[in-house]
């Protein structure tokens, strides 16, 4: 596998709509930065916010999840209780090819300040909206900035297509929008 430059990223946006909003280019007047780099994208979180409470006492359980543990929020700032998280998702909609997987990083502004992302890979001919998972791993309260860069995808090209890729096996989660819990 190798990684896919800002050429091509630039040329898979605009003529195959693989990143939509588009950003050519770096970001970064007074935000935390995003936009197309030399080997990736750093894409934005959106305004809506899940934000893990247990209010409820709330049992997480990735085949039985329910929502009662959240509570929603549409804001420019998040703030994430301590050694809490919460669910977001991207402001950029992504629609992958066949021959490339994606993995994501957390952006460094956030990971020194023990604000972990976690992105899952983006599997050859997904699409949608990319839920994002913050956890606030600090003893304090924790700002996450809406409309800013939040994580870093990295586009590796296969040797070879695959022979089944996420939309020949209908994937549960082809096609999200807005932030989406666990399916099983």
């Amino acid at each position: 596998m190798s990684v896919r430059p800002d050429h091509w990223i630039r040329q898979m946006a605009r003529e195959n709509g693989m990143i939509e909003p588009f950003v050519d280019g770096i970001k970064r007047d007074g935000v935390i930065s995003y936009g197309v780099s030399s080997y990736g994208y750093d894409a934005r979180v959106a305004d809506e916010f899940k934000i893990f409470t247990n209010v409820d006492s709330a049992i997480v359980d990735p085949k039985e999840f329910s929502d009662q543990g959240f509570v929603n929020r549409k804001t420019d700032v998040c703030v994430i209780p301590p050694n809490s998280f919460a669910l977001a998702r991207t402001v950029e909609y992504f629609r992958i090819p066949r021959d490339t997987l994606v993995i994501c990083l957390g952006k460094s502004t956030y990971a020194r300040c023990g604000i972990i992302v976690n992105v899952t890979p983006l599997e050859p001919e997904w699409e949608g909206h990319v839920t994002l998972e913050f956890s606030n791993t600090t003893p304090l309260p924790a700002r996450i900035y809406a409309n800013e860069g939040a994580c870093q995808f990295i586009f590796l090209k296969a040797e070879a297509e695959c022979d089944t890729s996420y939309a020949d096996r209908a994937g549960k989660y082809m096609g999200q929008k807005g932030v989406t819990l666990p399916r099983l």
